[in-house]
């Protein structure tokens, strides 16, 4: 779940980032006394994500601004929909404008993508998931736009649960040995997921007995349903590597359990969200 905290963390970064002294084009030529009136304006479809993050963008300055939603994460919208409404003293809303505008695009682009990668396995019972491959700060919001659109989260960090990879496994000499003294050493809550890029590393890892989930890693279709066919249940699947939505189709038809899809994060467009602002 994403805490305020963490929205309050990565808004005052980003605000002192875009205003260190104050922004004086504002402060230069509009009155003080002045108050913003601002629409939130959708220019395209998509799915929201992010409506805490503009309330709080909007108003971390002078809680004297006001946010109105009128929309809620992982809401579908079409072109023109008014998605939130802001009033407030100009200065501040015309401050905090871009920086709201940068997250909720942002967010916004990941959800609606998520859903369209999320749509294309609908009925498969496959589960989406995104990656580590996310903007450095950003994780957590990144993430929680990923569950906007319907996806889920691999581990957050590092910290969360070991998952050895290819870099890992060259440099262990006997890797049944190792994983299972991992299994031996790790508290039973430890969740342990093993990346193989050949079917023939599938049962070394898995005759360590303490494998729960098992990565195919840029696995053929063939190879695919060669590699759930020898798991044979005693893993979870996970399929990854390069997979498009032109592709996902037909690797969610292979029978593995989950593919995980860097791109959700990693080079998402921003969605073209507007602040229409009108100043009294």
């Amino acid at each position: 779940m994403l805490e305020r905290r963490q929205i309050q963390r990565v808004v005052d970064m980003a605000l002192d980032e875009d205003a260190p002294f104050g922004d004086l084009t504002s402060q230069t030529l509009v009155p003080a006394t002045a108050i913003a009136r601002a629409e939130l304006v959708a220019r395209e479809p998509g799915v929201f994500a992010g409506a805490e993050v503009f309330e709080i963008a909007m108003t971390r300055l002078d809680p004297a601004v006001t946010v109105t939603l009128e929309a809620s994460d992982g809401d579908s919208f079409d072109r023109g929909a008014v998605l939130a409404r802001v009033e407030g003293p100009a200065r501040v809303v015309l401050q905090a404008e871009r920086v709201a505008l940068n997250l909720v695009q942002r967010m916004t682009g990941i959800a609606t993508l998520t859903r369209t990668y999320v749509e294309a396995v609908a009925g498969t019972g496959v589960r989406v998931v995104d990656t580590r491959k996310t903007t450095p700060g950003l994780r957590a919001l990144e993430r929680h736009a990923v569950r906007c659109g319907g996806g889920h989260n691999h581990r957050y960090s590092l910290s969360d649960a070991v998952m050895a990879k290819d870099n890992h496994l060259a440099v262990i000499t006997d890797v049944t040995t190792a994983l299972r003294q991992a299994g031996a050493d790790l508290p039973h809550t430890t969740h342990i997921e093993v990346e193989v890029d050949r079917l023939d590393q599938i049962d070394t890892v898995l005759d360590s007995g303490v494998v729960g989930t098992i990565m195919l890693d840029n696995f053929s279709l063939d190879d695919l349903r060669a590699g759930v066919a020898q798991v044979a249940g005693r893993a979870v699947i996970e399929a990854s590597g390069g997979i498009t939505l032109d592709t996902i189709a037909d690797v969610a038809g292979t029978g593995v359990d989950v593919i995980s899809v860097g791109a959700l994060t990693h080079s998402v467009r921003a969605l073209d969200l507007g602040l229409d602002i009108r100043v009294s």
